[in-house]
């Protein structure tokens, strides 16, 4: 006796899902310059890795003798496989059946994705290209009722970001819940003029606004990459989002209960980088590129930048140290003039939680001038989401070091570690710090005193030269208010010296926080 027959028509069905949502529909989504769901899974997974968990879901016909007349598969693809070398599990809409909609996906598909992650401590990658809700409005007519809204598995899904590393692509026209989850994530892409993400579509904001708005428009990668924060960074094409998804992933751990990875070096952690003795202007009010400092302490070509279009007085990454994967912070003077404004203190706050959560050590290169100041950036709310950026860096139990390599001031600069730990940190001779800057501060302090002068400009800049004497950072040393200034040519020798001993520490440090990374 043989099971052979059942065996065949598992087969024939399996290759009816293969099918997708038809040829037409797949012709479509191509001309619209946009892989198909298994395209995309099978050129992110490492080769034949990727192993389809429900394949057999969707929507069958039969006729009167029992036999499947058609089949139309689930729209949402899951399984998983292996992400150079290491286990993943991939989910992803079918934008061939039905748009991605989520009352086509058939069972809870995307929720034992999330689960199954979950539960077996693997990353979660999601290719979101629908609504990822409760579908269109034709589901009324299907199912003969409407429903309240409801958030269900939410609490798997807050679980996840305490958990596991959670990679989300917004990979078409996503909206609703859909891009709801593309920001509940660790990191977040979009690709270039191909997708877009919305609360609610363009014919949705055309009947309540009254007015026509196309999708890039409404929802394009450029105003969620450089304008609102909503995702972390935008790609050319699809193939260059799973190039940044894997590289992103090699610095994270497979889940909180273990180590980040470390990696092959070949550059010399004793390297001295001649250009960091003259990087700093001597001139305070001359910006630089804060990148080059950068690349002149961490592993040759290993940072990788987040969210560069945001936030952008505050640059963040990912890098390695000898090999050791790490967080880099640092101010960015071509921008604000390094200011902490609203949407880096959020980007902060985001950061820091990502290194926390994963146990990633933080290398923090300070050119802080303080938050910034004036009307919009009142407006703007920056005094509550500096303290919330500061409630993370106090809140962070990693291992953590700073580099002051030029301004530290005011409340702002002071969260460059906490004061009431080791707040393990080196200055460079260009450091320059205080609560305000000699130029700014003494208009504040000698004010009466310059006004009552005969040449107040001359008494100002006569008050501003008797001080300059003090601003040394040598004399900051001399009263151990700095630990130790030091030749910037050193500090990749320094940081691949300490990112040792932050590694000895991480194992005693493994497991979940007490809270989950913030979206």
């Amino acid at each position: 006796m043989s099971w052979q027959k059942e065996i065949d028509e598992l087969r024939k069905r399996e290759k009816l899902a293969q099918k997708m949502g038809g040829a037409e529909r797949i012709q479509r989504q191509r001309d619209n310059g946009r892989l198909t769901v298994r395209e995309r899974i099978n050129k992110l997974a490492d080769q034949n890795s990727f192993h389809e968990i429900g394949a057999l879901a969707g929507k069958a016909e039969y006729s009167d003798s029992g036999e499947l007349n058609s089949f139309t598969p689930s729209n949402f693809v899951l399984g998983t496989a292996d992400l150079n070398g290491r286990r993943v599990v991939i989910g992803g809409d079918d934008f061939t059946v039905r748009g991605g909609s989520a009352d086509a996906k058939v069972g809870n598909k995307s929720g034992y994705a999330e689960q199954y992650a979950l539960e077996m401590r693997v990353p979660l990658i999601r290719l979101i290209d629908g609504s990822g809700g409760g579908g269109s409005v034709k589901t009324l007519e299907m199912v003969g009722h409407s429903y309240i809204p409801e958030l269900q598995g939410f609490e798997t899904t807050m679980k996840l970001l305490g958990h596991v590393p959670v990679v989300c692509a917004c990979m078409g026209s996503v909206a609703g819940l859909g891009a709801v989850r593309v920001t509940i994530s660790h990191f977040s892409l979009m690709i270039k003029t191909t997708s877009q993400l919305f609360v609610a579509g363009p014919p949705i904001v055309e009947r309540g606004f009254g007015k026509p708005v196309e999708k890039n428009e409404l929802g394009g990668s450029q105003i969620h990459a450089y304008g609102s924060g909503a995702v972390d960074n935008e790609v050319e094409t699809e193939l260059e989002a799973f190039a940044a998804i894997k590289k992103f992933l090699s610095y994270l751990p497979q889940n909180v209960w273990q180590a980040p990875p470390k990696a092959p070096c070949t550059d010399p952690a004793d390297r001295r980088d001649e250009s960091l003795i003259s990087v700093i202007p001597k001139d305070r009010r001359q910006v630089y590129q804060v990148r080059d400092v950068i690349s002149g302490v961490v592993d040759s070509e290993s940072f990788f930048e987040l969210n560069p279009g945001y936030g952008k007085s505050l640059a963040v990454g990912l890098a390695r140290l000898n090999g050791h994967p790490v967080g880099i912070m640092a101010n960015d003077t071509m921008h604000l003039g390094g200011a902490v404004n609203a949407a880096a203190a959020d980007k902060m706050m985001r950061f820091v939680d990502l290194c926390d959560t994963f146990h990633l050590p933080v290398v923090n290169l300070v050119d802080n001038p303080g938050f910034l100041i004036g009307v919009q950036a009142e407006n703007e709310g920056t005094v509550r989401l500096g303290s919330r950026a500061l409630m993370a860096c106090l809140q962070a139990t990693v291992p953590w070091v700073s580099i002051i390599i030029r301004r530290c001031y005011g409340v702002a600069g002071a969260g460059h570690g906490n004061s009431d730990r080791l707040n393990l940190r080196y200055a460079w001779p260009s450091a320059d710090w205080g609560s305000l800057p000699i130029e700014g501060g003494v208009q504040a302090a000698y004010r009466r005193e310059i006004e009552a002068s005969e040449d107040p400009d001359a008494r100002r800049r006569e008050i501003e030269a008797n001080l300059e004497k003090y601003r040394s950072p040598l004399r900051t040393a001399e009263a151990f208010g700095i630990e130790e200034v030091i030749d910037p040519r050193d500090t990749r020798a320094i940081l691949c010296d300490w990112v040792a001993l932050a590694y000895e520490i991480i194992p005693t440090q493994l497991g979940p926080k007490s809270r989950t990374t913030r979206p």
